[in-house]
């Protein structure tokens, strides 16, 4: 088969290439890298107008003709590709918005995708309308956009999520629907909202390469190590906020039993191995299901503090811990990291029931092979 993916934002489309090589399959990335995380794609879009005077004299010129240079030049360069992104039997895209421009744009995207390719799918993995639009419905018991409805964020603030909510972002998602063979996707998160969905073709896992990331046996070191990467643009919306607060009552407690690191912003490959040491990794808060980073991390036998609903331990069938479920509480957190600094024994433990889970439901050649099943049967 020849698979074009389109977008990258957490390595998914990597892994699941990997798998797809490794079935015998040709797979091409397209996509931008997604800013300071710099991924890995064969084709690179190449994001400019993000900062110094060039981002000024974009948002000018916005304010003024609403015409987005950032956008118009990923266009560009998208189609200055064209012969490349033609003839494939599956093309998917990252998102209902893959390459992360205007609904404008991304409709003349997915219309010659759709055109001079055989078939076309889309994933549930991000923020998109229906996503967001459950979120915004409080139809769980908290969201991605808890932070909004506390008070702790404004509306403003919030726009790069909310905007799938507009007029625009609405159309761009029946524009998509109507080119796609179905939408599948990737953790409980994005399973709930679309259930009962006419294109809903069901949950795959995500990918993960377990070639590539060795597990590290926990070491009996003195000190326990927690680790705590932030993205600054996503703080409150991974919740880093209680994680932080959590991180302050063990440092008053226990300040001789543990070693903290922190860090921000920083490119994939640095993340993983800034990490590496670690015993334990905060990941996020508002969540049922793990994300990607996550995911990497459990593979590598770090307990994780993400999300682990009784919607995600249900679904897999869970009896053994394989992650900690990081409620919306800091002092909530900071009591599972209190039995884990008592308890250090359960360390090990859970650090092998997280990469026994990842080799059993997220092993990138299965994953891989699940698609390809999906691929073909719509």
């Amino acid at each position: 088969m020849k698979i074009l993916l389109v977008g990258e934002y957490s390595r998914l489309h990597n892994s699941l290439k990997e798998g797809l090589n490794a079935l015998g399959h040709e797979v091409t990335i397209i996509g931008s890298g997604d800013y300071f995380k710099n991924y890995p794609v064969d084709i690179k879009l190449n994001r400019k107008y993000t900062s110094g005077l060039s981002k000024k004299w974009k948002v000018l010129l916005f304010k003024l003709f609403k015409i987005d240079l950032a956008a118009e030049d990923i266009k560009k360069q998208f189609f200055g590709h064209a012969e490349q992104l033609k003839g494939y039997d599956v093309v998917q895209l990252i998102n209902e918005s893959p390459l992360g421009v205007t609904p404008k744009v991304e409709k003349e995207v997915v219309s010659f995708l759709a055109k001079n390719n055989k078939k076309l799918f889309v994933l549930c993995c991000g923020a998109d309308y229906l996503s967001v639009k459950y979120a915004y419905e409080k139809k769980v018991r908290y969201s991605i956009l808890s932070p909004l409805f506390d008070g702790k964020v404004s509306k403003k603030a919030f726009s790069p999520i909310l905007k799938y909510l507009q007029p625009e972002f609405k159309a761009l998602h029946e524009f998509v629907f109507k080119h796609i063979s179905g939408v599948i996707a990737t953790d409980m998160d994005y399973h709930i909202p679309m259930k009962g969905h006419p294109h809903y073709l069901g949950l795959i896992p995500n990918p993960i390469n377990v070639e590539k990331l060795q597990f590290l046996p926990i070491s009996e070191k003195e000190k326990i190590i927690i680790f705590h990467g932030i993205n600054r643009g996503n703080y409150y919306k991974k919740g880093s906020d209680y994680f932080e607060e959590a991180l302050a009552m063990v440092s008053e407690k226990y300040g001789d039993k543990v070693e903290i690191i922190t860090v921000e912003n920083v490119p994939y490959a640095q993340y993983i191995e800034l990490y590496n040491k670690a015993h334990i990794v905060l990941d996020q808060v508002l969540g049922m299901d793990q994300g990607y980073n996550a995911l990497e991390a459990m593979a590598k036998g770090k307990v994780v503090f993400t999300g682990a609903e009784k919607e995600f331990t249900e679904y897999y069938n869970i009896t053994k811990p394989v992650a900690i479920n990081a409620l919306p509480d800091a002092q909530a957190i900071f009591k599972e990291l209190e039995r884990l600094l008592l308890n250090p024994e359960l360390i090990p433990e859970i650090s092998k029931n997280a990469r026994a889970f990842i080799e059993k439901e997220h092993h990138y050649i299965h994953v891989a092979e699940r698609y390809l099943k999906t691929w073909e049967s719509n």
